[in-house]
């Protein structure tokens, strides 16, 4: 089964997902390494990506997510999965957990103004929780608190996921 790590901007996707990746003997997938350029360009300029934006990048995942299925590994991936319908189509790659990284605004926005070195803008937190649909009781998830440490963060996950 392979995991994914969601939630807004900001929420530590990609730090609990190497933890977890390092815990579980699991390969790391940075999603955001997986965006076009164009992507990459609308963010690091504040604008927000439409659904059609995201759609190849969904695929390109999606993809990805299924040959670690089929080869018999289990991948952690980190991606904002915002949106109930990405959450399905990128399940649609095999079995997967999805890790919901929850956080209130004030704490993303916090975080944000201290990231260095990365294309998303702090201007981009609004249509984050804009598009964010947080995932539903008939989802395949653990929802953690981001306010708390990483090595916390990490063990309830893997208490959750019975690996402790």
């Amino acid at each position: 089964m392979n995991l994914i790590i969601m939630g807004v901007c900001g929420c530590g996707k990609s730090t609990i997902g190497e933890h977890l990746a390092a815990a579980l003997n699991a390969e790391f997938i940075e999603g955001d390494s997986f965006h076009p350029l164009e992507n990459v360009q609308r963010m690091s300029a504040g604008i927000p990506l439409t659904d059609t934006d995201r759609a190849p990048w969904l695929v390109r995942l999606t993809e990805v997510l299924a040959n670690a299925s089929t080869s018999g590994k289990t991948a952690v991936l980190s991606c904002s999965a915002l949106k109930k319908s990405y959450r399905q189509q990128l399940a649609s790659s095999g079995p997967v957990t999805f890790v919901y990284l929850s956080g209130e605004r004030a704490e993303i926005e916090r975080r944000m103004s201290l990231r260095q070195n990365h294309f998303m803008v702090t201007s981009m937190i609004s249509s984050q929780f804009e598009a964010l649909e947080e995932p539903t009781a008939d989802e395949p998830c653990i929802r953690v608190s981001i306010l708390q440490p990483v090595d916390r963060i990490v063990d309830e996950v893997l208490e959750a996921l019975g690996k402790t």
